[in-house]
């Protein structure tokens, strides 16, 4: 059984919506569903001009009790040194000619999570902690630029599964900084398992399994009952849980779809100020206050 928590009323919880960048995607990748396979994913044998281009998202929780948060990294600078589109760096950057046939991506000056918080006045010093949705490359490539943290964290499940799959990840991106693990001290969710955070209900990591074993939604709640959701890649966008389309990249399609369902009654419930997917082309980047 998980712990039972007492939720602290909160107040003054700011959470920064950030685009670091773009990322370059067959189609089917983001919104193939469920007949769609590895092949027609991956983009090996779709044409440039039929690829899709969009954001990746990165968030900032400014907590009165808790301090900064950031959830998830974008990209590094090193795979778009001169702000634009470079073949040859993103290669380096990502550590794998496979890779970047799947996820070409660019950053123009200024918009890596480090850039944007170093306009903002905060350096990577500053933060509290990083939570990690999952350890694939648009999510955690940029921890280099962040790397001195105060604490970084994922579920042990999805590290134990990186460790395992080299060619979806690589380890030189998160090798640079302290990375530790959490296990599950809840049973929210499709699974069953999840991690609060610190022990109040005002962040929680909700395991989210399909896309990888343990990706993670983070809900952060204002202890009266409203929260917002970033469910990372559970889905690709609103119309993701809204149609129930299961993207190309799946470990479990079954888990997939059983995610995809929670992440869809979580986004329809009254108390929901807010749900959002990290590659969402239909949102801006903005500030939500809870």
């Amino acid at each position: 059984m998980g712990r039972t928590t007492i939720p602290i009323k909160m107040t003054g919880i700011k959470i920064h919506v950030f685009h670091t960048g773009e990322v370059c995607v067959a189609p089917d990748l983001p919104f193939g569903g469920d007949e769609c396979n590895i092949i027609k994913a991956s983009g090996l044998f779709t044409k440039r001009e039929d690829r899709l281009w969009l954001p990746v998202s990165a968030y900032l929780i400014e907590h009165p009790e808790h301090g900064r948060i950031l959830v998830d990294t974008g990209w590094e600078r090193a795979m778009s040194p001169n702000g634009e589109y470079d073949r040859k760096a993103q290669i380096e950057s990502l550590g794998s000619p496979i890779l970047y046939k799947v996820n070409q991506g660019q950053i123009p000056l200024g918009m890596t999570i480090d850039e944007q918080l170093a306009k903002m006045g905060i350096m990577p010093s500053d933060i509290d902690l990083i939570l990690l949705s999952h350890l694939d490359c648009d999510h955690a490539n940029g921890l280099s630029g962040v790397k001195d943290a105060k604490r970084i964290i994922v579920s042990e499940e999805e590290l134990e599964y990186a460790k395992k799959h080299h060619t979806r990840y690589h380890s030189r991106w998160w090798d640079c900084v302290d990375l530790k693990t959490h296990g599950w001290n809840g049973t929210e969710g499709p699974a069953g398992k999840s991690y609060d955070v610190f022990g109040d209900g005002s962040i929680v990591q909700v395991n989210i399994p399909g896309h990888c074993p343990g990706l993670c939604a983070t809900r952060i709640s204002d202890g009266n009952g409203k929260f917002v959701l970033l469910f990372s890649d559970g889905g690709y966008a609103k119309k993701s849980w809204e149609e129930m389309i299961t993207s190309g990249i799946s470990d479990d399609k079954d888990l997939q779809k059983k995610s995809l369902q929670w992440i869809h009654d979580q986004s329809l419930s009254p108390d929901c100020v807010e749900s959002l997917a990290n590659h969402d082309p239909d949102i801006e980047p903005h500030i939500i206050d809870l």
